[in-house]
């Protein structure tokens, strides 16, 4: 139990750190760079909480089920291929990891918006009808645990990631935290768009098209690669156009504590 708390304040005080450098690149990009005027700050208790819940929580609830998956992997699979994947260069590593993972993040998203109750979850994220860094982290914990199961188990199965993969597990590692910090971005209230390479990596105005509580509905559902969504059919980025308004469509139910 001292562990455990002991791990608990360790982790508390480093998200503390991460937040406070957050702050530091978004409050400013924010002020010098708004696409809109809003005052969100009456949430700001309630989005730094979901900061650091969102954060802590799914890093535990994932232990269990990725130690399994690797467990179960490593008695179907032959130790060669192991082998086989532990000798790819590093480089080849993070592309299969990003590529993969981020297929798996795309679908799990997707299916957060068409199942109902999954639905329920998903929809604590769409609820605010302004959209800031935090928003980032604004969401259900069983969202997020879901969404990311998408996207790493693949990766723990195939050798990918988990203690026994090549290079420490660093591809895995890297794919979450850049994940994570590319979110604050996507969903920053900032005017700049990325031109050209909007449609290579994932913008802020890409993802605030997700968000629109306008049509069209359901697209951009890629964390960092839209060619994703353009490969199913779920790509949306109007030339130089913002979405009018966020938040929940009037026949998107949710009645969530969260929001």
């Amino acid at each position: 139990m001292t562990k455990l708390l002991l791990s608990l304040v360790v982790d508390t005080v480093r998200l503390t750190i991460w937040l406070a450098i957050l702050a530091a690149i978004f409050v400013p990009l924010e002020r010098f760079f708004a696409l809109r005027e809003q005052n969100r700050r009456l949430d700001l208790v309630q989005d730094l909480g979901l900061y650091f819940l969102n954060s802590l929580l799914p890093a535990l609830l994932l232990g269990t089920p990725m130690a399994f998956v690797v467990a179960v992997s490593r008695q179907m699979l032959p130790p060669e291929y192991f082998a086989w994947i532990a000798g790819f260069p590093l480089a080849l590593q993070l592309a299969a990891v990003f590529l993969i993972g981020e297929v798996g993040f795309y679908w799990g998203h997707r299916l957060t918006h068409a199942w109902p109750f999954l639905w329920r979850f998903h929809a604590v994220h769409h609820a605010p009808g302004q959209l800031d860094w935090l928003i980032n982290t604004h969401a259900h914990p069983v969202d997020i645990v879901f969404t990311r199961l998408c996207g790493l188990v693949p990766l723990y199965a195939l050798g990918l990631a988990g203690s026994h993969a090549a290079e420490g597990n660093l591809p895995a590692i890297l794919l979450v935290i850049v994940g994570t910090i590319w979110g604050f971005l996507l969903h920053a209230n900032v005017r700049f768009s990325l031109g050209p390479l909007e449609h290579v990596i994932a913008s802020p105005r890409f993802h605030h098209w997700h968000h629109s509580r306008s049509e069209p509905l359901d697209r951009n559902f890629a964390s960092m690669l839209p060619s994703i969504d353009r490969l199913f059919g779920t790509f949306h980025l109007p030339t130089s156009k913002w979405p009018n308004d966020y938040g929940l469509a009037d026949d998107a139910a949710t009645q969530s504590d969260f929001r």
